[in-house]
């Protein structure tokens, strides 16, 4: 294998599993300016992390968080039509005081309404991506900008994760968060942003990439690379003797150089999980919960690791559900329901459960009208959010009226949201550490939702 063999051809085929580095290859890396650090940072000493689950499709949010009180279950009914669940079969919780109306859980989630009760998680009602706050009449009349491609899967699920719809663009929130706060961690060869789910918008930032691990496995590294047997030996010498050389192209260089940081931080992330004690909190062998067991031991070894801010990502996906919304949602809630009570066992084992606040995502909801055995794209939906610094055992935000043509029905059961992405990421950032001063570099249009100054939290659904 001679050097330009290895470049252009063994490289990418041998290295492609290589943790994050397609991304690394883009010109931006190359390029790309430092951004300041944040300033009023929590205590050095401290560490939290944020979990995200991308439920990839779009939820059907408003049978996921359903009306129990006798109106307004039967405006749900009559708006539902053959999607509406039987009232009798809701999990009941805890009256929203935000809200004053009764609701309960779809049946397949006990382990959330557990949380819940225990105030351990809670809900955020009515929110989707908005570029500035609007009426039902406002978007009739075309008067304000709207999300682009605003029942789009792509655009929508990229929005989610930048925060940004009013423009399409790579770059997500949590990467321009960790822009600014990497630098608290002691460990720069892996990244802060840790993804089970392979690259993703949410955590690209200008400077930042994820660091994608397997459940079960942990980093992957070069295809055979520090093997035992013999030809595995001789590949990796081969490998090495090319990483040493100094190369002219810079596009050549970087690639050595992220290949050989990327070899580093596989070796320090492999012996960190090795040496971390097994969890006695056991997980499923659902579709999620292996990716969520990863997760808690990594953060099992946050300090071997000497990390102080960590992000994770999920992607869940299968969530159009055009047809069969009834059963096929019923499955995948109970998953997800079975997975965040696993996931919320380990850390309270690991005795991080303040430290980690764990929030879902999607594309939009879905429409309250049924299309016969399902629904289409919607906007405005339901989400959940976890974690032991979270105001738990209530729904945040303005819970909306389900009967059709209601104030923020702009046709076929769409509503407008209430709430916008801004507002809630922008609670989890300052959460992480991102100063107020800096929170317009991560969330360029929260200033058309609230003020960075104010000494009220966007939302108020972690505790100060």
């Amino acid at each position: 294998m001679n050097r330009r063999n290895f470049l252009h051809k063994a490289g990418c085929a041998s290295l492609g599993t290589l943790p994050f580095l397609s991304t690394w290859m883009s010109l931006s890396q190359v390029q790309a300016a430092a951004i300041n650090n944040a300033q009023n940072v929590p205590d050095s000493e401290d560490y939290r992390a944020l979990v995200c689950i991308l439920l990839a499709g779009g939820n059907d949010s408003f049978n996921m968080l359903v009306p129990r009180g006798a109106s307004e279950h039967a405006a749900y009914s009559a708006t539902r039509s053959n999607l509406a669940l039987p009232q009798a079969g809701l999990l009941p919780i805890r009256t929203s005081l935000q809200t004053g109306i009764d609701l309960g859980i779809h049946p397949s989630m006990p382990e959330v309404q557990q949380l819940y009760q225990d105030k351990k998680l809670a809900f955020i009602s009515n929110i989707g991506t908005l570029v500035e706050p609007m009426t039902k009449a406002e978007f009739q009349n075309d008067s304000l900008k709207i999300p682009l491609g605003l029942f789009s899967h792509s655009d929508q699920i990229m929005h989610w994760q930048t925060s940004v719809p009013n423009e399409r663009n790579a770059i997500g929130w949590g990467g321009k968060m960790a822009d600014l706060l990497s630098s608290l961690n002691g460990n720069q060869n892996v990244s802060m942003n840790i993804s089970l789910s392979g690259n993703n918008v949410f955590q690209a930032g200008n400077k930042t990439v994820e660091y994608t691990i397997e459940p079960g496995i942990g980093a992957k590294t070069i295809n055979g690379y520090q093997g035992e047997g013999f030809l595995e030996q001789i590949r990796t010498q081969a490998v090495n003797s090319l990483l040493e050389l100094q190369y002219q192209n810079i596009f050549h260089q970087t690639y050595v150089n992220t290949i050989n940081v990327g070899i580093q931080a596989n070796q320090e992330f492999s012996q960190a999980l090795n040496s971390t004690p097994a969890l006695n909190s056991s997980f499923s062998s659902s579709p999620i919960s292996p990716n969520f067991e990863m997760i808690a031991r990594t953060i099992g070894a946050r300090k071997t690791l000497n990390m102080k801010r960590q992000t994770f990502f999920i992607s869940f996906g299968g969530w159009d559900h055009h047809d069969e919304v009834i059963n096929t949602q019923a499955q995948m809630l109970g998953v997800v329901s079975k997975a965040l009570g696993e996931f919320q066992a380990a850390l309270e084992e690991l005795g991080v459960a303040d430290c980690v606040t764990t929030f879902g995502i999607s594309d939009f909801a879905r429409t309250l009208t049924s299309n016969g055995n399902g629904s289409d794209h919607g906007w405005g939906g339901n989400t959940f959010v976890m974690g032991g610094h979270v105001k738990g055992g209530e729904v945040y935000g303005q819970y909306p009226d389900l009967a059709l043509h209601n104030n923020l029905d702009v046709g076929g059961g769409v509503l407008i949201p209430t709430t916008a992405t801004d507002q809630y990421f922008a609670e989890l950032a300052l959460w992480m550490g991102v100063s107020p001063n800096d929170l317009s570099l991560v969330l360029p249009n929260i200033g058309n939702f609230y003020s960075p100054g104010s000494p009220q939290l966007p939302i108020g659904f972690l505790k100060s």
